[in-house]
């Protein structure tokens, strides 16, 4: 798949990427609204964060028990019911005078909810593409999150200070509904990957069979991990610049579409294989800028640049479909997607914790020093797994491992 017009003359690709956009859209203008919403009623940088990335939290949950499902069940009807989940959910978000609680559970039942959507999406996209095209569709993809979030950010903000927070969450809700129909009209109807019921007990045999991989493992802990702790940066824009919280994510998702189609479209394969470290380091270190509480204009910056380091989800994603069984891409991909979403929402809570105790910039310095931190040890350990599966050649280290997208240290040993 060596264009973008071919991404969308293949069947089934504009109507998922059209309800994909939507349902980003949707998500970035109602978690701004619940986020104001909830740090206006409690002025708690913790609270704020939680209620923005909640969610995320739901998703260690589904990836532990509900995740076989992601190949066991047809794509369409769960796509479709998980926006209208969403579409329901928030506008019930929306009542005037719901209790913090009230809202906090319904956030949390959504993220368990979600918690299959990822599975289900990129499976379908892998399917509809297959693995030489999966790449260029998902950066495409990834791009349009970016535009969406710009876009989103811009109007959630606009919206909140207009209206209301209640109001905007009406909004989200709409375009959730809209991207449910999206999806049920224009995908078309696919048997699932796999056979066999979803359980909890094949979810966990999957899961076992995916992590007994040393190259999977260190290719998911990158993909979680480092990433996370950045999110939790951003978790901290609203406590850290409450009435120009818009103008952060809208440039932080600038970063990410720079980034996105630099990687996914730009980068020759063998230059893009050996840039998985570095864009880590790039995601983090422009953070490491807030222990000096930067202006607003110098903020936005650090932050665009930061982002751009959010392609190196590009090439480790790459490497991981290249070392998964086509039966379990699903799975595989759902794992990635909930163990990310996962470590987003807990460096959440870990930021907005250390930002009550300090203040948000400092927050945003300790998740930034954490992620660099985290990259350089898998650097590590990749380089030490490449040396015991026998790469070292003439003495020398191998230039790439867990991060390459050209081989691993041992083949998969299914």
């Amino acid at each position: 798949m060596r264009s973008y017009r071919q991404l969308f003359r293949t069947t089934e690709f504009t109507p998922l990427f059209l309800a994909s956009a939507l349902h980003t859209a949707a998500s970035t203008v109602g978690g701004l609204a619940i986020g104001t919403l909830v740090y206006a009623a409690t002025e708690s940088p913790l609270l704020a964060a939680v209620s923005m990335f909640g969610p995320q939290l739901a998703q260690v949950v589904g990836a532990t028990t509900l995740l076989s499902a992601a190949d066991r069940i047809a794509p369409r009807a769960a796509l479709t019911g998980i926006a209208l989940s969403y579409a329901l959910g928030t506008a019930a978000m929306a009542t005037p005078g719901a209790p913090i609680w009230a809202l906090f559970a319904l956030i949390l039942l959504l993220g368990l909810i979600a918690s299959l959507g990822g599975g289900v999406r990129w499976g379908l996209l892998n399917e509809v593409l297959a693995k030489d095209g999966y790449l260029t569709g998902r950066s495409v993809f990834n791009m349009m999150s970016g535009l969406m979030q710009i876009t989103g950010y811009a109007t959630g903000g606009a919206l909140v200070a207009l209206l209301s927070p209640g109001a905007t969450l009406l909004v989200s809700s709409a375009l959730y509904a809209a991207a449910a129909l999206v999806t049920r009209l224009g995908l078309t109807r696919r048997a699932p990957r796999a056979a066999g019921r979803p359980s909890v007990s094949a979810t966990w045999r999957s899961n076992a069979l995916l992590w007994s991989s040393r190259p999977r493992r260190h290719l998911y802990l990158a993909l979680w991990i480092p990433n996370g702790l950045v999110v939790g940066c951003e978790s901290l824009y609203v406590s850290y610049a409450p009435h120009a919280a818009g103008t952060l994510f809208a440039c932080a998702a600038f970063g990410m579409f720079v980034g996105d189609i630099t990687v996914g479209r730009l980068l020759p394969k063998d230059l893009r294989a050996r840039l998985g470290a570095p864009l880590l380091l790039l995601l983090a270190t422009p953070y490491l800028l807030f222990f000096l509480h930067p202006a607003l204009p110098v903020a936005a910056v650090a932050v665009a640049v930061a982002s751009v380091g959010f392609g190196a989800s590009l090439v480790q994603q790459e490497r991981l479909m290249a070392v998964t069984p086509d039966e379990l891409s699903g799975h595989a991909l759902g794992l990635h997607s909930a163990g990310m979403l996962t470590t987003q929402g807990v460096s959440a809570v870990l930021a907005g914790a250390v930002a009550q105790l300090t203040s948000p910039a400092t927050g945003m310095t300790v998740m930034a020093a954490g992620s660099v931190a985290v990259t350089l040890a898998l650097v590590g350990a990749s380089l030490r797994d490449a040396q015991e599966g026998g790469l070292v050649v003439a003495g020398r280290r191998p230039k790439r491992g867990v991060f390459s997208t050209d081989f691993a240290p041992r083949p998969p040993q299914e």
